[in-house]
């Protein structure tokens, strides 16, 4: 039996609803800050993951899903938002425009990872970017707009972690020193952390594995080494932070997983998934633009995880706001009356009600009263010939048991009432 890719899934009609809840939520949200939608193709070159993110990164090195086109090109997956959308800045010249430039996306991204819990080789993310602003105050705005993201749909305990990753003049004294105490302990490294040494030795923070993990523990911070700029505007930010009463830990050990971070760095933890407890995070990457062949454009932004959120949702038993089944059923009590039913539901549609019927065939008006119960309808019409007759229908409420003949000319206005809709006039 053929079956899904591995590390994929199928979210089926039943689950949809939860996808959406978290999408358009976000979206009120992103339109509230003043966010617009960007769409990038799922397949971008493969260079500009490899000139952005780092050759030397897991993402890069172990994860890309990259093949040959036709034409001789490599091309891949996008395994993450910030580098196509950047690369949407420079070839539209977006940097024409006011700035900043604030965007947020919604899509599929691909990585070549060993599945498990919350973590999917196809996985959806939810970002916003904007670049343009080197102030700290739009570090700011990011951070609480994905905190206000997950205040609404109840997720209101997640611990904000933050740190300063410093950019590329003050990074160098810090490789210096982070260089010459990893060589103390490097045959305890494993093989990618010893690789990555001498080559990029920031991404041996950031290795996952335990021995590689409690060496880094002891190893230099980052934030003794900072340049007084980096000093001065991650102290703004906290200062935005503290003034806007935004809780948050700092975590010397943060450094995200792609090179192109400076400056900020933060994510949200919760605890209940402790191999894969980040819901989301992102922080600022002012090198980026300039590294693709733009102008000098700072930028900073967030992604969210919608599998590991919508996991979390679920460990804390928390009921998604999802909308209720406002639809109406129409059955027919003789099979005669089918072309009066087909023009009823038409013409309801046609007045923006969601309207549905049967079509298994010639059925009893008990199997389609079933088949409406079933699919969750609360409001069931049946066309009986005695109720045509008097050019009327006869109108069930599917969760009071009541019922009551309605005027087919009135019929629409009747059903916009009880359902807090505008009415229209006739069907």
């Amino acid at each position: 039996m053929l079956k899904a890719p591995r590390g994929t899934m199928d979210i089926l009609p039943k689950n949809a609803a939860r996808w959406h809840f978290l999408e358009d939520t976000f979206k009120k949200i992103c339109y509230s800050y003043g966010y617009q939608e960007i769409r990038t193709p799922i397949i971008e070159q493969t260079e500009l993951f490899q000139r952005g993110v780092g050759e030397s990164t897991d993402v890069i090195e172990k994860e890309m899903y990259s093949f040959q086109d036709r034409g001789g090109r490599s091309i891949s997956l996008r395994p993450e938002g910030t580098a196509p959308v950047a690369r949407a800045y420079i070839e539209h010249k977006m940097y024409n425009l006011p700035q900043p430039v604030k965007m947020y996306y919604y899509g599929p991204m691909f990585r070549y990872d060993r599945p498990q819990a919350g973590r999917y080789r196809q996985f959806y993310q939810l970002g916003v970017e904007a670049l343009g602003a080197a102030d700290p105050a739009i570090d700011a705005e990011v951070i609480m707009l994905a905190r206000e993201f997950f205040l609404e749909i109840g997720l209101d305990d997640l611990v904000l972690q933050l740190n300063s990753v410093g950019c590329p003049e003050c990074r160098l004294s810090y490789r210096e020193k982070l260089v010459s105490f990893f060589q103390q302990h490097e045959q305890s490294l494993c093989s990618d952390c010893q690789r990555r040494l001498m080559q990029n030795p920031l991404r041996l923070l950031d290795c996952k594995k335990e021995k590689c993990g409690f060496i880094a523990q002891k190893a230099p911070v980052i934030k003794d080494h900072l340049c007084l700029s980096c000093r001065e505007h991650f102290d703004s930010l906290l200062h935005s932070l503290d003034a806007l009463k935004v809780p948050y830990e700092l975590n010397t050990q943060l450094v995200r997983g792609l090179d192109y971070y400076t400056k900020t760095a933060f994510e949200f933890i919760e605890g209940s998934h402790k191999s894969q407890n980040s819901l989301g995070g992102g922080g600022r990457y002012d090198c980026l633009v300039e590294t693709y062949g733009g102008p000098a454009t700072p930028g900073i932004g967030v992604a969210l995880g919608v599998e590991r959120i919508l996991m979390a949702l679920e460990s804390k038993n928390i009921e998604e706001k999802l909308p209720e089944n406002a639809g109406i059923f129409v059955a027919v009590a003789e099979h005669s009356l089918s072309n009066i039913r087909w023009e009823l539901v038409y013409a309801l549609r046609r007045k923006g009600f969601y309207v549905d019927t049967d079509f298994l065939g010639h059925r009893s008006l008990r199997s389609q009263l079933k088949t409406a119960n079933k699919k969750g309808f609360p409001y069931l019409i049946i066309i009986g010939p005695d109720e045509v007759k008097r050019g009327n229908i006869t109108l069930r409420n599917m969760k009071s048991g009541s019922q009551e003949e309605v005027s087919m000319e009135k019929l629409s206005v009747y059903l916009s009432s009880l359902m807090g809709e505008r009415p229209e006039e006739g069907c």
